[in-house]
This record gives structure tokens, sequence and C-alpha cells, in this order.
């Protein structure tokens, strides 16, 4: 799919619970600037005219428009573009038909998804992916990747699938809903509830005897944890361990189904420095077996991305040259599986755009 020469317009999307910021995107580029509009709203009527008002500026800006797509929160039956009940836009209840309203008033093909496979879908297409594909060519290893696992640590939980440039949606647009696998510290609770702002505000309080209140916001916690600002430097650094224990045992699961790369965004990734390494340590655990052996966690073995040697690892071409029995003939053979996991290279919101875009594209060429 090479998006970067199609003449196509696209309005676009991000919707927070805060703001709604409009744009629109030309050949998988920004065209024009960024509207922003509050997102708060005291009726659903008000705010399917904000919504409107913010697509017909940016239409206004780009000229024209070949399609809308954007993310919006679930739950939400995506294909149908029907918004079900929203934590956060409180005036969604009962399933709102957002995207064939917007279909009636631009007379153009909408598409709605949510975050985590738009965020996937982008570092697939323009980011993630396709940067180590091009390091393993450098590299001199003939190894591609062609799927991808997306997980944002953020506000929640969130996940996308990706195959040969597609999203993997699901029956029930549920596909890759990560945050609803269980939590292997706290098995009475989801993963999202260690795997998110709140799980990293919870521990830090816990551990520091404080309500929760008054507990700092996670980047004040990343910074106690580095040592630059004051406070219980072990409880941060544990808030983080318990974020990356939480997100590896899911993300193991994930991986031993999907066998694919992970590339993580939300704002939490900026911690990276602390989560990443134990998150690959934990993926590379084993299992203890019965009779005293042991078993690795999963078929294949994890490289965190962002560590030097690591990366020089995963990279190497670990290949050799098998004969066929009763022949001269040789085939190559890795015996090594490997996946990395790293951090977003077009920043969480530029990879939803991107993969925003590139989801209209795929859909109008069908």
């Amino acid at each position: 799919m090479n998006i970067q020469n199609d003449q196509r317009i696209v309005l676009s999307l991000d919707a927070g619970g805060t703001n709604l910021v409009f744009s629109a995107m030309q050949a998988g580029k920004m065209l024009g600037k960024e509207i922003i509009l509050p997102a708060k709203v005291d009726s659903l009527e008000a705010f399917l005219e904000r919504i409107t008002n913010g697509f017909e500026q940016v239409k206004q800006q780009a000229g024209s428009a070949d399609a809308i797509s954007f993310a919006f929160p679930g739950p939400a039956d995506y294909p149908k573009g029907i918004i079900g009940d929203l934590e956060n836009l409180p005036v969604f209840r009962g399933g709102v038909a957002l995207g064939p309203y917007l279909e009636k008033k631009f007379n153009i093909p909408v598409f709605i998804n949510n975050d985590g496979d738009l965020f996937t879908l982008g570092e697939a297409l323009g980011g993630f992916l396709p940067l180590i594909n091009t390091a393993l060519e450098n590299s001199g290893n003939p190894k591609q990747y062609k799927q991808l696992i997306g997980a944002t640590f953020g506000t929640g939980f969130g996940g996308g699938l990706v195959v040969n440039q597609q999203l993997i949606i699901g029956d029930n647009s549920a596909g890759g809903e990560i945050n609803r696998m269980g939590n292997i510290l706290y098995p009475e609770y989801t993963s999202e509830e260690s795997v998110s702002i709140r799980g990293i505000k919870r521990v830090y309080a816990r551990e520091c005897n404080i309500e929760i209140e008054k507990c700092p916001e996670p980047f004040q916690i990343f910074k106690i944890a580095q040592g630059q600002e004051e406070g219980n430097k072990e409880a941060a650094k544990l808030s983080f361990k318990e974020l990356a224990i939480v997100a590896a045992d899911t993300l193991a699961n994930t991986i031993t189904i999907f066998d694919a790369p992970v590339v993580i965004g939300g704002g939490l990734s900026g911690a990276h420095e602390l989560i990443l390494p134990t998150l690959v340590e934990e993926l590379n655990k084993k299992f203890e077996t019965p009779c005293g052996g042991e078993v690795q966690r999963m078929e294949v073995f994890a490289y965190n991305w962002n560590h030097k040697d690591c990366q020089a690892d995963f990279l190497k071409n670990s290949g050799q040259k098998v004969i066929i029995p009763e022949t001269t003939e040789e085939i190559n053979y890795d015996p090594i599986k490997k996946v990395t996991v790293g951090i977003s290279q077009l920043k969480t919101g530029g990879a939803v755009a991107l993969g925003a875009y590139a989801f209209a594209i795929l859909k109008l060429d069908k």
C-alpha cells in the first residue's frame, strides 16, 4: 500500500474526554492546521453540532474531502458506526449512530475505529514495523515481519492487531481488546487496573500510605524513580515494575497466539526506560514442569528494541544452511524464533492519524 502518492483527502478526529482535535490528511501528511474544540457539552445535540462544525472547518481548509475516518472511544459497533455508552462522554447513551449521521451530513463514507487499532495500523505502515524490517535488511538478515501487535499505556490499556496491512477487528469489533485479559498480580482485576495511569498512582499511593487524591502524576512518579525529584524512590520504581509485569503477562499471551513484534505507545510509554527491561525479562521467563524441568514462557524470544545490545542480537542473522536428505541441495533455516518490543516511532497521535487515513484509503479501494 503506497499512501504517500495517494491524492485523496480524508478528514480525521482525535476524540478525547477534554478536546476534539480535527485535521485533514492527504498522501499520508497533514493539510493545514488542526482545529481544536472542547469535548464537554450538555447534550447529544450540542455534541453532534460541535463535531459537524469541526469537520466542516477542516474540510474548508483542505478544499474537499473523500472520506471521514477517526478514532472514537468504545464500546461501539465500529463497522456500523454506532457508539455505545461512554464513560468520558456521558451524552452518548443507548447507542448513537454517529457514523451514519456524519455520512448524511457530508455525503461521503465515514469510518470509525478504536484508537488502539488505528495506532497499530499507523505503526505497521509508517512506523515501527517498516523500521525493524529496514534495519533487518540493512543488517543482511533476510527475515521480514508482516504482523504487528500494538499496545497503548495511558488512561487505559489499549491494543490492536495488524496482519499484512489489514486490521484484525473481530466479529464484534472487539479484536485486540487486551485490556480485558486477567491481571497476574491481582487476579480479581483486569490487566488495565495495573497498566494505566490509575494503576501507577494506586501503587505509589499504597506504598507511601497516602490518599490517591494526593498522589503525584505518573510523570512526577517517573522523575522520583529516576532520582530527579524528591519522593519515595522505591515506591516509584515499584509502580512502573508492577505495570511492566502485568503488561508482560498480557502481551506474552497475545504473542503466543499472534506471533508478532510489539509496539508500545500512549503517555506512559515515555517511561520506557523503567518499563521495557522488566517487561522483556518477564516475556523471556520460564515455566517449571512437573518433573522438575523448565520450558520457555513463549516459543519465541523477545528482544528490547530500545536497548542497543538487545537490538543488535535481534538483527543478527542466526540462520544456517541445512541439506535436503538424499540430495546435495541446501536451504536456509533459522532455529531462533524472535520478536522485538519497542516504542512508537510516530508518537501515538501521529500513528492514530496515519492509521485512520490508511484505513479509509483501504476501504475506498475495495
